[in-house]
């Protein structure tokens, strides 16, 4: 019988058999060791490991995200964490001009194997400044991979074929998640990125989604069904590489989408996910794309306007009836 475990428990647990199988592995990051992190993804390592493979850095993103390039660079495999994704901005440079492009302007002769672990996402009342989905932004960037989990199991098996990717790569954890419960393997196992997965099949409706949002999704699905509409939700999982194959496959079966994502509406990968649908799976569509966005505004930080901000069940159920 599979074990449940939570989310959290899942990336320190693919943390810890990264850093037992490969040497090469380290972490790095502001209070990753003796306090476990931000949000307590790497409890205990450091007194397992050692200062040498689990290490604090100084409060300076600029110094976290350029210590990975250059470790990488040099034949290492670093795995840094960000405390809040809303700080990647300070170090933006490295990753712009530096980590994406090194690997393309040395002709190959060098890889890039390294990861920044980040919390993303709002719910939690940390306000404008600590509770962005900012994946567009990264997605924009040839070079990098992004990769947002959604469940337990996808959460091991993503960040271990992540660490083991020769590319950089983006791992998103949304902060609603980490308490989540479910299955997960005691065995070895991996993930390919660039392969979505159909969390819930289904023929009336197609909810394209990723992150914490494909929990909203199930949601707005169990209560759709009681109504007698089937509604199947499509996670992405990775967005660099994306799974083109595995959207065209399902809208050409169902015929009608909703794109469901917690970021900005303008600009957000939605767009680009619809772009996709319009370009290759015109003739598949029975009624206009919908989605289903926060709006392009700042995350509050009461909790009353941050509820009305994010996107939720009775939005996606809204999208679903207008649509049917």
């Amino acid at each position: 019988m599979t074990r449940q475990i939570t989310f959290l428990d899942a990336l320190n647990e693919a943390l810890r058999e990264e850093l037992i199988r490969d040497e090469k592995v380290f972490i790095a990051g502001e209070d990753v060791g003796l306090f476990g992190g931000g949000l307590g993804v790497t409890k205990n390592l450091f007194n397992e490991f050692g200062d040498k493979r689990v290490k604090d850095t100084p409060i300076s993103e600029a110094a976290i995200v350029g210590l990975s390039v250059g470790a990488a660079a040099t034949g290492l495999r670093p795995c840094v964490e960000l405390q809040f994704m809303d700080f990647m901005g300070v170090g933006f440079e490295q990753i712009l001009n530096q980590m994406s492009k090194l690997r393309y302007m040395f002709g190959g002769k060098i890889t890039l194997p390294l990861v920044v672990r980040a919390p993303i996402g709002a719910g939690l009342s940390a306000a404008a400044q600590h509770s962005q989905s900012l994946e567009a932004m990264l997605t924009h960037i040839p070079g990098l991979k992004v990769v947002l989990p959604a469940t337990p199991y996808d959460a091991k098996g993503l960040l271990k074929a992540s660490i083991r990717d020769e590319n950089p790569v983006f791992f998103l954890e949304p902060k609603l998640l980490m308490g989540l419960v479910g299955p997960v393997p005691e065995g070895e196992y991996t993930l390919p990125l660039g392969v979505a997965d159909v969390k819930r099949k289904g023929k009336d409706v197609l909810i394209i989604t990723w992150s914490y949002m494909v929990q909203v999704a199930m949601k707005a699905a169990e209560t759709l069904a009681r109504d007698g509409v089937e509604a199947e939700v499509l996670d992405l999982r990775t967005l660099k590489p994306l799974d083109e194959k595995a959207i065209l496959s399902s809208v050409e079966r169902i015929g009608k989408v909703v794109i469901l994502h917690e970021a900005c509406r303008t600009s957000g990968f939605g767009g680009e996910v619809a772009a996709i649908i319009a370009e290759k799976g015109f003739d598949y569509l029975d009624a206009p794309i919908k989605r289903v966005t926060a709006p392009d505004t700042p995350v509050p930080f009461s909790p009353v306007l941050e509820r009305y901000y994010m996107p939720d069940e009775e939005k996606v159920l809204q999208a679903v009836r207008e649509m049917l």
